[in-house]
């Protein structure tokens, strides 16, 4: 933005490639993004599925946070059958949750095929610290009912991560399908999460130079235990942080988990796709 009185100082544009330059075949996964939020108008999924089919991506995991958004915004997808879904209560709507919450969330799982596994759920103290037990008596309730639906479980933690490892360990998840998304943390949180069995879910930021701690982190994982996500319409990687982000984008978080591992971009995509499959059921 240019500010009022000043000179406007012509600066050569940012260059932004289309990701469907790497030249992935069509095998990836995107196992995260929000695609129903109202970043997206409804005659823009389409478009936004075509582009991500382009760059790469077989399959995309729209997420719903919770049974309301689910029942109202399901029918966006009716005709695209890439897309599977997850639901579940968000920890920051963990407050809001209501007695028929629960059993709309069973219903749901209960009907619906294309739900493939409860998410995201968590903790989040990072935007409210005063809802705390709540939120963990959201999480334990939702991880009772996915044991109980026999369905993977989407973790967000946030500034949380050792009061989410501790009601894990204590609901018995050690070795059950569960992935930590949009993962964040060093060597330690790994350790921690892959010791227990679980995958984890590599989004965007790792991508940002100064993210060093993740990016040592990612070199450092067995890839058989990582699948790829965007976060859309968060969190876009380079070379397009600060816009919109979208499932095609997945093409360049690839791209740098195959850099910091020492693999071929083809091979990375190809195995993380392949985790994907096996972890929802493709």
């Amino acid at each position: 933005m240019v500010r009022k009185g000043s000179s406007k100082v012509s600066k050569k544009k940012r260059e932004r490639p289309d990701p469907a330059s790497l030249g992935l075949a069509r095998v990836g996964v995107e196992s995260h993004a929000h695609l129903d939020m109202g970043e997206y108008e409804a005659g823009e999924i389409g478009p936004v599925l075509d582009r991500a089919a382009a760059a790469g991506v077989a399959r995309v995991g729209n997420v719903f946070l919770g049974p309301a958004a689910f029942a109202a915004h399901r029918q966006y997808f009716d005709d695209r059958p890439e897309v599977f879904f997850l639901c579940g209560i968000h920890p920051c709507d963990a407050a809001k949750a209501a007695p028929g919450d629960l059993p709309a969330l069973e219903a749901a799982f209960r009907a619906e095929p294309r739900l493939r596994a409860m998410g995201e759920i968590g903790l989040d103290y990072y935007w409210d610290q005063e809802t705390k037990a709540v939120q963990r008596q959201v999480l334990g309730d939702q991880l009772a009912l996915a044991r109980s639906l026999d369905v993977p479980v989407a973790i967000h933690s946030r500034e949380a991560e050792a009061d989410t490892l501790s009601v894990l360990d204590d609901l018995g998840f050690r070795d059950r399908p569960l992935v930590w998304h949009c993962f964040g943390g060093g060597a330690d949180l790994a350790r921690e999460v892959l010791s227990r069995g679980w995958q984890v879910s590599i989004p965007g930021p790792v991508t940002y130079p100064k993210n060093t701690d993740l990016a040592a982190a990612v070199a450092a994982m067995d890839l058989g235990r990582v699948l790829l996500e965007t976060d859309a319409p968060f969190l876009s990687p380079e070379p397009w942080r600060g816009k919109r982000n979208e499932p095609a984008y997945l093409a360049f978080t690839a791209a740098r988990v195959a850099e910091l591992t020492g693999r071929d971009v083809a091979a990375v995509w190809q195995a993380t796709g392949d985790n994907a499959r096996r972890f929802f059921g493709l």
